[in-house]
């Protein structure tokens, strides 16, 4: 921990001095929000963090809205943007001109596989029915999810195109947040809900849902442990990391970003977060903020690769 000079009562050196503003991109009920809830309850119980942390959710514009809205708060340890690979991809895809390296890494949280999945009384029964579908009309088929060219569009693209099909000419239907895509999925509106594993587990063990493949190099545990991957079924493709993570504005000093790390890396290290993750079928991948800056460097180069190949990169 940093010590304030002389370390006589061992504080850190910065505390947040008013309400911490907790920026999700996309709208309630969906994983991300679902994620970063959980954070701020066991920040605020365990007392990590005194002052009041508060949730807002700025869905829209494919995710850019919250990155804007935090890139404007320069300087400010007191808002915090959870967010994930939609980061780069539009930049990549040129909805937005805003990089990644516009903010200021904080910690990486965990990463997920992508899943797809359909309901309960849907014909298609795997991943081979849905590539026979698409075979016979490729836009037969509506696909739901958050965003287009993030990574489930980016997953379910490169599945495809291991099919020998054109992931081009995917039907794809974005809403706000993985919870709009359900209550659409549910209403018979979309076909696929393409989205996180940890967006479809309760719907699938309800029974409401099917999930017809994980897009991961090897089977996940738990309750999805019966689910083939993409690779089981034929179609050789394991989808891209969906990390999930949090970031602060630019011009963050030494003493902001030590803040986080300390209270971040403890909150990870609690078994409620343990145990919520193993519960939602999640990878934990914790990074402070010195290692996840490298991370997002490795990932941004795999991510454009993959965009380039599969023709949707800028």
């Amino acid at each position: 921990m940093v010590l304030v000079a002389g370390g006589a009562w061992g504080q850190p050196a910065w505390q947040p001095e008013k309400a911490v503003e907790f920026i999700i991109p996309t709208a309630p009920g969906g994983n991300n929000d679902k994620v970063t809830r959980l954070v701020q309850a066991i920040l605020q119980e365990r007392k990590l963090v005194t002052a009041p942390l508060v949730v807002v959710n700025k869905a829209g514009g494919g995710q850019t809205l919250a990155v804007v809205y935090a890139s404007q708060r320069q300087n400010d340890p007191h808002y915090v943007l959870f967010m994930n690979p939609t980061l780069f991809t539009n930049e990549l895809l040129g909805i937005t001109q805003r990089r990644y390296t516009e903010l200021t890494p904080l910690a990486l949280l965990l990463v997920e596989n992508t899943a797809l999945s359909v309901r309960a009384g849907s014909p298609l029964k795997g991943m081979r029915d849905l590539v026979a579908a698409l075979k016979t009309d490729p836009e037969s088929l509506s696909f739901a999810m958050p965003s287009r060219g993030g990574v489930p569009h980016l997953t379910v693209a490169a599945a495809v195109k291991a099919a020998g099909l054109d992931p081009r000419r995917l039907k794809v239907v974005v809403f706000k947040g993985s919870g709009e895509s359900m209550t659409s999925l549910l209403g018979g509106h979309v076909d696929v809900m393409v989205s996180s594993v940890g967006s479809v587990v309760g719907q699938m063990q309800a029974g409401n849902v099917r999930v017809l493949g994980i897009g991961a190099a090897q089977r996940l545990t738990g309750s999805l442990a019966t689910v083939p991957t993409f690779r089981d079924q034929g179609v050789d493709s394991t989808g891209v990391a969906a990390w999930r993570a949090f970031f602060g504005p630019l011009g963050l000093t030494a003493a902001h970003t030590a803040f986080w790390d300390e209270a971040l890396t403890k909150m990870s290290e609690t078994p409620e977060w343990t145990k919520n993750l193993e519960e939602s079928n999640l990878t934990p991948q914790f990074l402070r903020s010195r290692e996840f800056s490298k991370y997002l460097a490795t990932e941004y180069a795999a991510t454009q690769a993959t965009m380039i190949d599969l023709g949707f990169a800028k």
